[in-house]
This record gives C-alpha cells, sequence and structure tokens, in this order.
C-alpha cells in the first residue's frame, strides 16, 4: 500500500476506523485505497487484566477516543475533508458489552480474550453436541463466544445481567452513539458463536439452551447496509460528515484477509499481531468445518475458513520483558545466527489459553527440555519457532479443503520485521512466505468493502498484488521442524488434552 499526499489522493475519500486492541486509529483513503499521508491519528487503548481471566475495557472511555481521533483527521484534512463520502470500520471480534433501555452501558465491554467463562464453555460441551453447532454456527464452544459468557454473566453476575435491555459489540455501541439506531453486520455477528452461518440470523435451536432471547441481540445487516443523518451534537462537530453513509463495522481478521489480497482461497492470510491466525476466503457456506476451524463471516456472499491463537506477538512481548532482552545488541542477527530448532526446547507457546485448534481456554504454556545451560536468546528463540509449529498444525487442517496449493500472505506487526520470524515459518510451513506490503490489512480491508458498496471497486480480485516472497523453506530445517510439531503434540496429549 502506497502513502500519497493531499495533491494525489484521488477522491471521493473514505474514513476508515480501526478500533484494536492496542489502539484506535483513523485515516484517510482515496478511491484506489492509498492512505492520504500526514493524517493518520492513533489514541492507546487501555485494556484492564486481571488474574481472574477479566479482559476488559470501558466501552465510553474508547468511543471518546474515536471521536478525538475523528477529529484529528477531519481537523487535519483542511478542505480534503468535504470530500469524505463514506466513513467505514473494523474492529476486534468476539466483544460483548450490555446497554440498558435508555442504551446507555450498565456493563464493561468484555474483549475476546477474557477467560473467566472457561467452565461454562466446557459445561455446554458437556450437555450438548458440540460439533452439530460447530457445524451450524462456524465456532466451537469457548470462553471466547458469548453462549458460555451469557451463562457466565447469569451465574457469576446475576444482577447486572437481569439490567441489560439488549447484548451489543462496540461497532453497534458506536452506531448507537451516533444515529441513535444500530445493526451488527453478518461479521460481526458471526464471532460471536450465535450466529447459523447459513441462514445468517440468529440460531434458535442454541439460543434455547441459553439464558438469553433474541431479542436482546442485535438486528442483522449486510457490510454494505449504509447510516446517513448524524445526530445534532455530531452533526455540528464534524460538518463534513452529516452527509457522509457509515457502514456497520466488520470484524478485523475479516478485514485483515481482504487488505492483504486473499480475496480468495488461492491465498492464506496469515497474520501476525497481538494474537495470530491462519484464514481463507470461501464463498461455499455449505462445507463442512474440519473439527479445529472456525468459519465466520466477511459478507453474504463470503466466509473466512480458518484458525485463531492466542499465541503470536505476546510470546516476543512477555519474552522480551520477562528476560531483559533489549540489552542483547540486534536480536535479529543474534536469533538468525541459532540453527533451526537446536536449542533443545520444546515451547507449547499456550501463555494465554488456547483457542484453535483445541480450544481449551485453560490451557497454559509448557516448556519442555530446560536446562542451566540455557540462555535467554535460546528460550526466545524457542518461543518464535513454538508458535510457526503452532501456526503450521493450523494450516495443516486448513490445506485439505482448499481447492489449489495456494499462495501464503503473512501480515501483522510482530513479523514485518523481523526476517529470523520470517524464515522460522516458512521452514515450519514448508511453503514459500509472501510478505504484505500493506501495514494496515484491516484498515484497508475496511475500506475495500466500503469501495465495492460504492461501486466504485468491482472485484477485489482485479486489485494489484501487494506482496513480495520472503522466505523459502529448507527441507533439513523443515524436517527438523516437523519434529518439533510432534513433540509440540504429543506433550499437549498428555498434559492438556486429547487432540482435536
Amino acid at each position: 500500500m502506497t502513502f500519497i499526499s493531499t495533491a494525489q489522493a484521488e477522491t471521493p475519500l473514505i474514513l476508515a476506523l480501526d478500533i484494536g486492541t492496542s489502539s484506535i486509529r483513523a485515516m484517510l483513503f482515496d478511491t484506489q485505497a492509498r492512505v492520504v499521508s500526514g493524517l493518520e491519528t492513533r489514541q492507546p487503548n487501555d485494556i484492564e487484566v486481571r488474574l481472574d481471566g477479566a479482559f476488559e475495557t470501558d466501552p465510553d472511555a474508547l468511543l471518546e477516543k474515536v471521536w478525538l481521533c475523528i477529529d484529528d483527521v477531519l481537523n487535519g484534512a483542511g478542505t480534503l475533508a468535504g470530500e469524505v463520502r463514506a466513513v467505514c470500520c473494523c474492529t476486534f471480534v468476539s466483544n460483548v458489552m450490555g446497554i440498558d433501555a435508555d442504551g446507555q452501558a450498565v456493563t464493561a465491554l468484555v474483549l475476546y480474550g477474557d477467560t473467566r467463562a472457561a467452565q461454562q464453555a466446557d459445561d455446554l460441551r458437556a450437555r450438548l453436541d458440540e460439533e452439530h453447532f460447530h457445524q451450524r454456527t462456524g465456532t466451537r464452544f469457548h470462553s471466547s463466544y458469548l453462549p458460555a459468557r451469557f451463562l457466565w454473566w447469569q451465574q457469576e453476575r446475576p444482577d447486572e445481567f437481569a439490567r441489560v435491555q439488549r447484548w451489543i459489540s462496540i461497532g453497534e455501541y458506536l452506531l448507537l452513539k451516533l444515529f441513535g439506531n444500530a445493526a451488527a453486520s453478518y461479521s460481526v455477528a458471526s464471532w460471536t458463536g450465535l450466529l447459523d452461518r447459513v441462514r445468517l440470523d440468529w440460531d434458535d435451536e442454541l439460543l434455547q439452551h441459553l439464558p438469553i432471547r433474541r431479542d436482546r441481540l442485535p438486528a442483522l445487516v449486510d457490510a454494505d447496509f449504509a447510516w446517513r443523518g448524524l445526530h445534532k451534537e455530531f452533526a455540528a462537530r464534524w460538518p463534513a460528515l452529516t452527509e457522509a453513509a457509515w457502514f456497520p463495522a466488520i470484524g478485523d481478521g475479516a478485514a485483515a484477509n481482504l487488505g492483504s489480497g486473499c480475496a480468495t482461497p488461492a491465498r492464506v492470510a496469515i497474520s501476525m499481531g497481538t494474537s495470530s491466525a491462519v484464514r481463507t476466503v470461501i464463498t461455499d457456506s455449505n462445507k463442512s468445518l474440519p473439527p479445529g476451524l472456525w468459519c465466520y463471516r466477511v459478507d453474504r456472499q463470503r466466509s473466512l475458513l480458518g484458525g485463531a491463537m492466542t499465541e503470536g506477538g505476546s510470546v516476543f512481548t512477555w519474552l522480551n520483558s520477562i528476560l531483559n532482552l533489549d540489552g542483547i545488541g540486534s536480536l535479529e542477527t543474534a536469533l538468525a545466527k541459532l540453527p533451526p530448532a537446536a536449542t533443545g526446547l520444546t515451547f507449547l507457546p499456550l501463555i494465554s489459553g488456547e483457542r484453535s485448534p483445541g480450544w481449551q481456554s485453560g490451557a497454559r504454556g509448557v516448556i519442555v527440555g530446560l536446562s542451566i545451560a540455557h540462555t535467554p536468546l535460546d528460550l526466545l528463540r524457542a518461543g518464535l519457532e513454538g508458535v510457526a509449529c503452532r501456526i503450521a498444525q493450523v494450516y495443516e487442517l486448513l490445506r485439505p479443503v482448499l481447492p489449489v496449493e495456494p499462495e501464503i500472505v503473512a501480515s501483522g506487526g510482530a513479523i514485518q520485521g523481523s526476517p529470523a520470524w520470517q524464515q522460522i515459518l516458512a521452514d515450519a510451513l514448508n511453503h514459500p512466505v509472501r510478505l504484505s506490503r500493506v501495514p494496515e490489512t484491516s484498515t484497508r480491508g475496511a475500506v475495500l468493502l466500503a469501495l465495492e458498496a460504492l461501486g466504485i471497486v468491482k472485484d477485489l480480485k482485479e486489485l494489484p498484488d501487494l506482496s513480495v516472497v520472503v522466505a523459502e523453506p529448507e527441507p533439513r530445517r523443515h524436517a527438523r521442524y516437523r519434529q518439533m510439531i510432534e513433540q509440540q503434540k504429543d506433550i499437549y496429549r498428555k498434559l492438556i488434552a486429547d487432540e482435536v
């Protein structure tokens, strides 16, 4: 993705919002999905993480930061702000909050990483046919999805649960504040674990087993549905946006696939930020799902098939912090000098629980083979290898259902600046790895959907390729990682659960 000056921008423009775990961002794109340089802005996101498994934030404080980001972009754009035709948004998914009859928040915004409903997920698994509902909703029973969370809320916070008139995500809360009404996109709804992925409606069969009625859930719309006519307060604050089309939020994972050029089964996107994911876009929503994978929605026509892991850049950040690795000169150079799978360590990096492929919320990380001779650098290398081998396990589940041998495109801040990790990933996958040259894949993906809705972009497959091959696998290195993958599986079976 190229950055362009305001003079080079082809109008009309799209204002893009990205509500992420670490920050909230806003920027302007032109009709070629290029970022207008110098107008990007961000605000840090304050997420509270507690030992009881809580992973939450204040939704009103978050929205105030969204408003500030919009202020900054429009003020910086000057007269160019009048060229904004639409506003699009992508958000972290599997988030939920409760509002009262007046549309005011009565709970915190609970994010995907919250594990307090782990026991309730186990309870659902024990009393219902999980595979039946996996095929219906595209999701497993897990603490990150709403079925288990609603049970947790009812059991652990019954008074708060009773006060909630509607359960929504942050994307709907944003629209509710701006327009007085809101709906969830099929994309965001599919990440709840409650959407029938074929019928594109809330799954009544599953709702029968939960303490929630469908009238407590938001209305559903496709990604091209638009709101217009801001409340007076916001129309006065942003006069340039009074007639702009506001599209519903879509899931950041779905957006990232489109933004990185992975809009068909011929390409698999591997994203690695705080967490990691392996995903491809398909059009056959009736496809039977492999047990360890999920299937979400991009929109009415396209689905997103793959798996997501809690482990990713968070493993590097954690190891760097506790081992004080900043003092080791160039980490990249030092990592590259270590031979593959040669530390004698096998790292199962489930430091924040597990999603794909085993979906064990209570799982924890394991390091096997540790001795007094190991160095901090050995531990870091083992951590990066452990993440890559877990990604390879998810790819193994995905590959058989794809019609062609795909290209693999990696993106995300965790891997973007690490050639050593790129090579580890290629060797673990035994597949060439391309690197997306789009620094903001999720934001660009949301923009592409908006440009589709406006009729400006006709076919995403016709867009230029913005990726380049950065790592080729080597058979001997792959053989060593193959052994490590089997060691990970053996440790998993013995200490955590049977394999998927």
